[in-house]
């Protein structure tokens, strides 16, 4: 992928780069099983910054992968997907020594997502800062980045020096802790380690469910979203699932419904959403700035995120800005017709009841 200095590419976008895992996800072929209940599983490429990278090219964005594979044949499988997908490989390494990372996962008939991996250890946990491709991460409007390559050594290292890089370079950072506690040593050292580099970042996306995990606290509210508030933040986002998002500015806050689809499995909704995200800001920060034109991406951010529950896999079931689109406009139809969602017939009622209330003791009296 040719890029300029400032990042960006020769049709003139900018490019946005994705550090950190890629790896195999083995999803079961039946829904609502544990992974021991599984009769059998369908491999499917994953892994959240890769995830996050191709969501990005199948909206048209220019995106770029950075972290290590094995020298084996999924690692090279791997990259292949990243190539097909149009995401710039330049920034992957190959490690002859370790394997590439594997993946179990399925959503049990709780709604619980189970996790099993393969990593002892993975080639992605042995990136060294010196095999860093600088010149490329200098090159990012956009780094993104998780925090499982924070949890070892040398790829912590590495982590630090490309975030340094992009920051020092004027690049956007965009960070999704995409907590996976089996993955830690303990809750403490995620929950310390995922905050050591909170106040690096421009642009924060936490799920509910991290959202509890981080501040120690059950309750999902703007205080407690707030609380995870630093000077430089320009924008968090916490994501609700079927409920939607929530998202806070230094000069507004608020919420943007979701949309309700037949969901099959949700690996990847949330990277689908942050992909949308960085490729509709990417070229344009002052959308962060104007609550109106924010509204509109989080919108589309959530049909993203909506369509990628509706296959199995995560990279397989992201969706093109075509699809993305036609899901949007066809909720904007629905609600032209009349179907609206049930919160808003609630309020209509509520109001009517009022109203009928009113006027009935008004004629009474």
């Amino acid at each position: 992928m040719a890029s300029s200095n400032n990042g960006v590419s020769e049709n003139g976008k900018g490019l946005i780069v994705s550090f950190g895992e890629m790896l195999i996800d083995f999803v079961p072929t039946v829904s609502g099983v544990s992974l021991a209940e599984a009769p059998g599983f369908l491999k499917a490429p994953g892994g959240a910054p890769a995830n996050v990278a191709i969501a990005v090219t199948r909206l048209g964005g220019k995106a770029a992968f950075v972290g290590k594979l094995g020298d084996d044949e999924f690692g090279h499988m791997l990259a292949g997907i990243l190539r097909d997908n149009g995401v710039s490989t330049q920034g992957i390494n190959f490690d002859q020594g370790a394997r590439t990372a594997l993946a179990f996962v399925t959503l049990k008939a709780d709604g619980e997502r189970e996790f099993m991996f393969y990593r002892n250890p993975s080639a992605d946990m042995l990136l060294r800062p010196d095999e860093l491709n600088l010149e490329l991460i200098k090159s990012a409007k956009v780094f993104h980045y998780g925090s499982i390559s924070l949890i070892v050594e040398p790829c912590r290292s590495a982590h630090m020096k490309a975030m340094e890089a992009a920051k020092d370079a004027g690049a956007l950072l965009s960070y999704d802790p995409n907590l996976r506690l089996p993955l830690w040593p303990s809750e403490d050292e995620a929950r310390e380690q995922i905050l050591s580099i909170w106040d690096k970042a421009d642009v924060i996306k936490v799920s509910d469910v991290e959202l509890v995990f981080l501040t120690k606290n059950d309750k999902i509210d703007d205080a407690s979203a707030m609380s995870l508030w630093h000077p430089n933040l320009k924008l968090l986002l916490v994501t609700l699932g079927e409920n939607g998002c929530r998202y806070y500015t230094k000069n507004f806050h608020g919420s943007v419904d979701a949309f309700h689809v037949k969901a099959v499995d949700t690996t990847g909704a949330g990277d689908s959403f942050v992909g949308a995200l960085l490729t509709k800001i990417v070229d344009d920060q002052s959308i962060i700035e104007d609550e109106a034109r924010l509204k509109e991406v989080l919108t589309f951010a959530n049909a993203c995120g909506a369509i990628t529950t509706t296959k199995k896999g995560a990279i397989p079931a992201l969706p093109t800005e075509t699809e993305v689109l036609s899901l949007v406009r066809g909720s904007a139809c629905n609600l032209s017709k009349g179907n609206f969602p049930t919160s808003v017939m609630l309020f209509l009622f509520f109001m009517f009841s009022l109203l009928f209330t009113f006027l009935f003791t008004y004629f009474m009296l």
